[in-house]
């Protein structure tokens, strides 16, 4: 039986995966804090990656797998460091924010990375990503390497695609602010795709996995379609938008999935490699049906990570007039 250590395994995508590798048969052990519980059958080792000895436990056999997603580069060093001649496969899900080049449609897995960061340094996410990597890849063809962009599906907890169908169920027959969409892009992974991709494959190296790009206009139409959606919607400027504070992306006051006009390359990476491994993407309008229903679940007037409230977004749209 292959035996997996999953260093996370109670999120929501480390959960995810964690499951996919259960229901495969898969043994699997989960090393987190505990303060969630690990999905049924897998084993839990309660630790805090902050803690020297955190690994001391798992270090005690060897492993068929190793699964990591950390975002703070000194818990992948030091997982690697404890660990790595325990794994015989290790996989690192880093982020589309590890390279440093937003400008090229269609950049592959050679694009230019960020400079990795330093111990010490502020936190960034991107050059965090890369100092991980860096650590991953001193255990060379064992390692694999997966770079999602946004991931989405439902209980997403960064609420930004739910944005777009918690916006239009809410409104009812009222009017939608949307941003500018004209020449705007979006690619997105399903969790459930992204998970079953990193518990099937073998591959090395890395691995963009990230799903088709499609044009911003339609996706945006599509969460309006499946809403239900019978009001109107009005297209903000840009540079009225941020006069504004509308923020891009992702995070209070903003817009999610917007992005600034130059970064033309951030949402149409290549996905030849994915593609070519085996990777699977289903239907965006069978994502997009899910996310709807867990939002109305979840309430479409709850309190968000990401995105405007009702009453922000009617004050927007009676200034826009």
């Amino acid at each position: 039986m292959t035996i997996a250590l999953i260093l996370g395994g109670t999120g929501w995508l480390s959960g995810r995966i964690a499951r996919r590798l259960i229901d495969d048969g898969v043994e699997v052990t989960c090393l987190a804090r505990g303060a969630r519980t690990a999905p049924s059958g897998a084993a839990l080792v309660r630790a805090d990656r902050d803690d020297p000895d955190a690994y001391a436990e798992a270090a005690v056999r060897d492993w068929d797998r190793v699964i990591d997603i950390s975002s703070r580069a000194d818990h992948v060093v030091a997982a690697v460091a404890a660990l790595g001649d325990r794994a015989a496969r290790w996989t690192y899900v880093s982020s589309m924010s590890a390279y440093s080049d937003d400008v090229t449609v269609g950049a592959d897995e050679s694009a230019p990375l960020h400079i990795a960061a330093a111990p010490g340094d502020e936190y960034e996410y991107g050059p965090q990503k890369v100092a991980a990597e860096d650590a991953v890849r001193t255990l060379a063809d064992r390692a694999l390497i997966v770079r999602p962009g946004l991931i989405v599906g439902a209980g997403d907890p960064s609420d930004r695609f739910g944005y777009w169908a918690a916006a239009f169920d809410r409104a009812g027959d009222g009017t939608v602010l949307l941003p500018p969409t004209e020449g705007r892009t979006t690619q997105v992974i399903d969790v459930d795709d992204l998970a079953a991709y990193v518990a099937a494959t073998a591959s090395t190296g890395a691995v963009n996995t990230i799903g088709d790009e499609h044009a911003l206009g339609e996706v945006l139409a599509l969460f309006r379609a499946v809403a239900g959606h019978d009001g109107d919607t009005v297209s903000a400027d840009e540079g009225w938008l941020v006069e504004h504070g509308v923020e891009y992306w992702m995070g209070e006051r903003s817009l999610p999935l917007w992005l600034p006009a130059e970064m033309t390359g951030f949402m149409t990476r290549s996905n030849a490699a994915y593609r070519s491994d085996g990777g699977t993407l289903r239907p965006l309008g069978d994502t997009v049906d899910a996310v709807l229903a867990d939002e109305r679940a979840r309430g479409v007037d709850r309190e968000r990570r990401a995105g405007l409230t009702r009453t922000q977004e009617l004050e927007l749209l009676a200034e826009l007039g």
